[in-house]
């Protein structure tokens, strides 16, 4: 009975738990480095370096839910950061017109990876690894097997610039304003349609912590040179994405079609568009991760992006989203891609070797899953 309610307790507040844990691994590291890693400088690379993983998540997080998987993320991200440089540095376009190029590509291999899922029947997972394998191939002929560097000053801004201190302090109000107006409409059409409320000491406590938060985060920021462009370019898709799947019709069907895709077909939704759609979002996210990617680096690596797939599948799991679909949230993914830059930066600072960060990371994966597995199961 009492492994029961410890189960039941992280299926129910599973991203309390997540946060309890980010806390410890902070807590741990920074013990271990004398304080360097909860120091601005490392803070703000650390959520630069979460910030590609971070975007992946948000498209992957969709992809899982809906039941289907993609494999192929990290090559199509490594092939649109190739295509981006070369465009870039040995074709001189301009950063407008690049950056439509690369998204317009992503989106269109998005949906042709969807097309064939959902249309001819392929499933998900052999789509993926056979785009894994094409777009990596794709990606070493477009580059000649050589890294295209360096690209321009424009291009570099996105991965590298930073938010004057004004415009961070700005946002900072901006977001708790925005939490403030929401909460209030919330509380507003709950008493409209005469549903209950919860009491408004919690709602001001809600507010007072993200209002606690945003405080600190913009402060710890801009005590180094700002909010980092990538940070603030994923803050914005975490508030579209959240919008998106709890606000609107797209957003409910795709959890109704990962419970029971037979049930939602036969109620009029038509599931192959809403998966094609799916597939097209992912790829815009690899577009989007890809450019981040390379203006962070300066360069275009023919081995950019590999195993990206695989911090973004675990940033979704570690982050609550359900194996089996129908489940999961765009927020607990990027707390998930958190925990995963949290530990990749951590160790890197202790000089811990490579084949124990692997071993690490993957234990945490296979945990997640089973508390996944295990909290579902004693649901039943």
């Amino acid at each position: 009975m009492k492994e029961l309610n410890i189960k039941q307790l992280f299926g129910q507040y599973k991203v309390l738990a997540l946060l309890i844990a980010i806390a410890i691994i902070w807590s741990f590291f920074s013990w271990q480095t004398q304080g360097d890693f909860i120091s601005a400088r490392n803070i703000s690379n650390l959520l630069r370096q979460m910030s590609v993983t971070g975007i992946l998540a948000c498209g992957m997080v969709l992809v899982i839910i809906s039941g289907e998987i993609d494999l192929s993320v990290g090559s199509l991200l490594g092939l649109l950061g190739g295509v981006a440089a070369v465009l870039d540095v040995l074709h001189g376009i301009s950063l407008p017109l690049t950056l439509i190029c690369v998204l317009a590509l992503g989106l269109l291999i998005g949906l042709c990876n969807g097309y064939m899922t959902a249309y001819l029947g392929i499933p998900s997972f052999i789509v993926g690894l056979g785009g894994m394998l094409a777009f990596r191939g794709i990606l070493l002929g477009v580059t000649g097997g050589l890294t295209i560097a360096p690209v321009s000053d424009n291009l570099v801004a996105i991965g590298q610039g930073y938010l004057p201190a004004w415009l961070g302090s700005a946002l900072g109000f901006a977001l708790l304003a925005l939490a403030l107006v929401l909460t209030w409409r919330q509380r507003g059409n709950r008493k409209r349609h005469n549903l209950p409320a919860a009491p408004l000491w919690r709602d001001v406590v809600r507010l007072a912590v993200i209002g606690a938060i945003l405080l600190l985060f913009v402060h710890t920021l801009d005590s180094y040179d700002g909010i980092p462009v990538p940070v603030l370019l994923l803050l914005a898709l975490l508030g579209i994405f959240s919008y998106v799947t709890s606000q609107t019709v797209f957003g409910r069907r795709i959890y109704a079609v990962g419970s029971n895709m037979e049930a939602t077909r036969l109620s009029g939704v038509n599931v192959k568009a809403v998966k094609l759609w799916i597939f097209g979002i992912m790829g815009l996210m690899c577009a989007l991760a890809g450019l981040v990617n390379t203006a962070r680096l300066a360069a275009g690596s023919p081995s950019a992006g590999t195993s990206g797939e695989l911090d973004a599948i675990a940033a979704c799991f570690i982050g609550g989203t359900s194996m089996r679909g129908g489940s999961g949230t765009v927020y607990g993914a990027l707390i998930g891609a958190l925990v995963m830059a949290s530990l990749d930066n951590g160790m890197s600072m202790l000089d811990v070797d490579t084949f124990w960060q692997m071993i690490v990371k993957g234990s945490i994966l296979v945990l997640a899953v089973w508390i996944d597995v295990s909290t579902r199961t004693g649901r039943r």
